[in-house]
């Protein structure tokens, strides 16, 4: 696993995967921009005083409901990228693993079958699902776990790693087998997976880093798959 890690570092300085890395950036920044502008819109004019008492009134403004989405959308930038960084990256995915491969594995690129741009987005929009499913409900416990002062740390990179580990490895085994083989590689290595995406979730937490995260998470399940546990 450390071997992948590192091979897949070394990956991130190939010409077509920084192409690849730097279109996925943009594609997610305006995804947060566009989110940015509609809690601004939303929350234009809202009351939120009103909420709590029908005597109180505090109608927010144009630069208060801008402040209030600003917050908003950082927090969740926090909570959401890793869900919205999994989906957005699927979209790439093939790219990405078909750069690796051609460097490093070009027999099995010879032989990969692309996922398409109709099954990543699927698949994309299914890990982005699951990931965020599994936020919301560990959500809980992360606030719980606050008083602890790593708790919630830990818990988040066990959580999203087990999610990360078997969306990326799958979208990479599903380029080379058929849907029982995936299945059955899918239980074969759920440790491996597991600690693969804990890992990359370690960098999700990593600021300006965590940019790098669904990318480099990319690569070390390419490897992870061919190195040593394809079938």
């Amino acid at each position: 696993m450390i071997r992948a890690f590192f091979l897949a570092l070394d990956d991130l300085g190939d010409v077509r995967v920084l192409r690849i890395l730097g279109r996925s950036l943009l594609t997610t920044l305006a995804i947060f921009v566009v989110l940015g502008f509609l809690l601004g819109w939303a929350l234009h004019g809202a009351d939120p005083c009103s909420w709590w008492s029908e005597d109180d009134s505090c109608p927010l403004g144009g630069g208060t409901s801008g402040l209030g989405a600003f917050l908003l959308t950082a927090l969740g930038i926090w909570f959401l990228f890793p869900a919205i960084a999994i989906g957005v990256i699927s979209a790439y995915m093939d790219r990405i693993v078909a750069a690796v491969e051609a460097r490093r594995y070009p027999e099995a690129l010879a032989s990969a079958k692309p996922l398409g741009w109709a099954r990543g987005v699927l698949l994309g929009l299914k890990s982005s699902l699951r990931v965020l499913i599994c936020n919301l409900i560990a959500l809980p416990f992360y606030i719980l776990l606050l008083v602890t002062g790593i708790g919630t740390v830990l818990l988040f990179v066990a959580v999203n790693g087990v999610a990360f580990g078997r969306d990326l490895g799958e979208m990479v085994a599903a380029r080379h087998l058929d849907d029982p083989a995936t299945r059955a590689w899918l239980r074969g290595t759920r440790g491996d997976r597991a600690v693969m995406g804990m890992m990359v979730t370690g960098v999700f937490l990593l600021p300006i880093v965590n940019l790098l995260a669904p990318v480099l998470g990319a690569a070390m399940a390419t490897h992870l798959f061919h190195q040593r546990l394809r079938p």
